[in-house]
């Protein structure tokens, strides 16, 4: 288990979004927290090596069930690089704006997890997967461009003159 390494996944799928760490049936108050879909071939590999990968149930009869990893977002420690992208700007994530990405539009994302070791009652050691990196591309809208340009910064406001009579 020593030699395990970080996940990278580029075009990934994510579920059970919880970036403001809401309170729910499934969630602790403040837990921030994300599933992102693993291919069934990897699934088996990142099971022998100690992750602790779910299932959901098969939508219809016959599919199989689709596996993902459980990931957390935590800034206590060590905070996870996370940048909201857009044709124009890539905005880093913190711990008091991230919750935006509960309801975006998200077109891709591209992400590293970092595995974390503990041990359980039994002593058994488990990994938990952590966010260590993320760029979510956020799909624009058609008024995007008309817009962009009020993303700039507005050096005005250190001004004494009122914009608007």
């Amino acid at each position: 288990m020593s030699n395990v390494r970080n996940i990278t996944i580029e075009g990934a799928r994510i579920i059970f979004r919880n970036f403001a760490g809401k309170e729910s049936k499934y969630n602790a108050a403040g837990r921030r927290n994300f599933g992102v879909c693993i291919d069934n071939e990897d699934a088996e590999a990142l099971i022998e090596e100690g992750w602790n990968v779910k299932f959901l149930k098969a939508r219809e009869e016959g599919e199989e069930p689709q596996a993902y990893l459980s990931v957390r977002v935590n800034y206590e420690v060590i905070p996870p690089a996370v940048y909201m992208v857009t044709r124009k700007k890539k905005t880093l994530m913190t711990e008091k704006n991230i919750a935006t990405l509960d309801n975006a539009d998200i077109e891709n994302v591209d992400l590293v997890i970092n595995p974390r070791f503990w041990t359980d009652n039994n002593g058994e050691r488990k990994i938990t997967a952590y966010l260590k990196t993320a760029y979510f591309t956020i799909q624009e809208d058609a008024f995007y461009d008309k817009y962009a340009k009020y993303d700039e910064p507005d050096n005005s406001q250190d001004s004494d003159e009122i914009p608007f009579e």
